[in-house]
């Protein structure tokens, strides 16, 4: 019996395959903590998100914003009919039911200022806005053919100006619109839909029915995300300057591309959009649509933050892992030092540590000093545990140049955005030729 344990204990001592099986399980013993350090990075942005929203619901999130359009009521009868018990006969009566049409400009001209700050509570920050905004236009005619209505049953001094925003705490000035040299003051109406509803008071008998009725207006107005309009214009045009260098256009209209500019002092953008381009006329009747999925305009997007760059680096967990032990591996095969499995399992506690470094350092730091302090800490620590182990120097100078090229490497990937998988892919192919041709200087006969 003791001679059996004798022979297993001189295989696992002295057998390439053993070495190779105990080399493997200890690898997928350490995914459970690299997956527990994955956990902790999703759970730390997952923090970061709530406190991010919580600042942009006090500041004010994104803006959608449409109007201005003349609302105009007007009659129509409904036939109700009534059984007369002493005649025998039914009899015609007329309900008066009152309805609204609603007009849209017929030109449309916005400019948006869109100025950015950064708003911070402990460790996290986010991007918001002030948008200071001025629309100008035109109504022309206001076409009720096609309801078929005579005149005396249009409610002309009845008539309202509406403006629409999902974002009505965020207005930073009483919104005031100026039509044929009269001011009207808008005031919240409540509604319980996504966007809240703007209405001034009647306009008195000052349009004109058959002829053009211009408009002007500002808003201030605080906002986060995106700033986004809808063009409700017979022909929309749509200006928005901005001092933030990462815009995302988005929606279902995208700027002119010669006027698009972006640089690192800001972005300028211009849209024209016509009525053609749309799928809704210039009036409805009976009830205004929900129109923002015909919302276009710019997301202040934020390039990737440190916690997104964290968890790209950890997918590179398994590889830094399986590399690194390999390495070890083939030092251990190559000049039969003995590396206990201890050993190997202390050197990949080493490696993940640096990952809850890095996540724990970039919460403070930016993530390039992140990044440095937590590799060389890590490469350092490994080299010098290595120097005990392989007993000369060489060796030791090997890990940490592998090491090292290896954290570079992995750095570089995670900056890239276009050709990440390019260079990752090139960067895989030559780890493993040069893994190929090392292991031909190992006698595979002792297996």
């Amino acid at each position: 019996m003791e001679t059996k344990k004798q022979k297993i204990g001189n295989w696992f001592r002295t057998s390439i395959s053993a070495k190779m099986l105990v080399v493997g399980f200890i690898f997928l013993i350490l995914l459970i903590p690299l997956g527990f350090v994955k956990d902790l990075i999703r759970e730390r942005e997952t923090r970061q998100a709530g406190v991010i929203e919580e600042i942009n619901q006090k500041w004010g999130n994104e803006v959608i914003i449409y109007g201005p359009i003349i609302k105009v009521p007007y009659k129509t009868y409904t036939e109700e009919k009534t059984f007369d018990e002493k005649t025998k006969t039914f009899t015609k009566n007329y309900k008066e039911v009152l309805n609204h049409a609603y007009f849209l400009p017929k030109t449309l001209d916005i400019d948006s200022e869109v100025n950015t700050r950064q708003l911070e509570r402990g460790i996290y920050e986010t991007v918001v806005y002030t948008a200071d905004i001025s629309m100008n236009g035109n109504f022309n005619k206001f076409d009720f053919s096609t309801v078929d209505l005579p005149e005396k049953d249009i409610i002309w001094d009845r008539a309202t100006l509406l403006m629409q925003t999902s974002n009505l705490k965020g207005i930073r000035n009483e919104i005031q619109i100026r039509m044929n040299q009269n001011e009207y003051t808008l005031k919240p109406k409540f509604d319980e839909s996504y966007m809240s509803t703007l209405e001034s008071g009647f306009l008195r008998k000052q349009l004109k029915g058959n002829g053009d009725s211009t408009f002007s207006l500002k808003i201030k107005i605080n906002g986060s995300d995106a700033l986004r309009f809808i063009p409700i214009g017979g022909e929309t045009s749509v200006s928005m300057h901005s001092d933030w260098h990462s815009p995302s256009f988005n929606g279902n209209y995208l700027p002119n591309d010669e006027t698009k500019k972006i640089s690192n002092k800001g972005f300028d953008a211009h849209w024209t959009v016509l009525e053609t381009n749309r799928q809704f006329g210039q009036q409805f009747f009976n009830h205004l649509p929900n129109l923002n999925k015909f919302a276009f305009g710019t997301s202040l997007i934020v390039p990737i933050d440190d916690y997104q760059k964290t968890e790209r680096t950890s997918k590179y967990g398994i590889l830094i892992i399986g590399l690194t032990l390999l390495v070890f591996l083939l030092i251990q095969i190559i000049s039969k030092i003995a590396i206990h499995p201890f050993q190997y399992f202390m050197i990949g506690l080493a490696l993940i540590m640096f990952y809850t470094l890095l996540i724990s350092i970039s919460e403070h730091q930016n993530f390039l000093k992140a990044y440095l302090i937590s590799g060389v800490a890590v490469v350092g620590l490994i080299t010098a545990y290595s120097k005990t182990i392989l007993k000369n120097r060489k060796f030791p100078m090997l890990v940490f140049g592998s090491l090292s090229a290896l954290y570079a490497f992995i750095f570089v990937i995670i900056q890239l955005e276009n050709y990440a998988l390019l260079v990752g892919s090139i960067g895989l192919f030559i780890i493993l030729g040069i893994v190929m041709f090392s292991s031909k200087k190992i006698d595979w006969s002792n297996q």
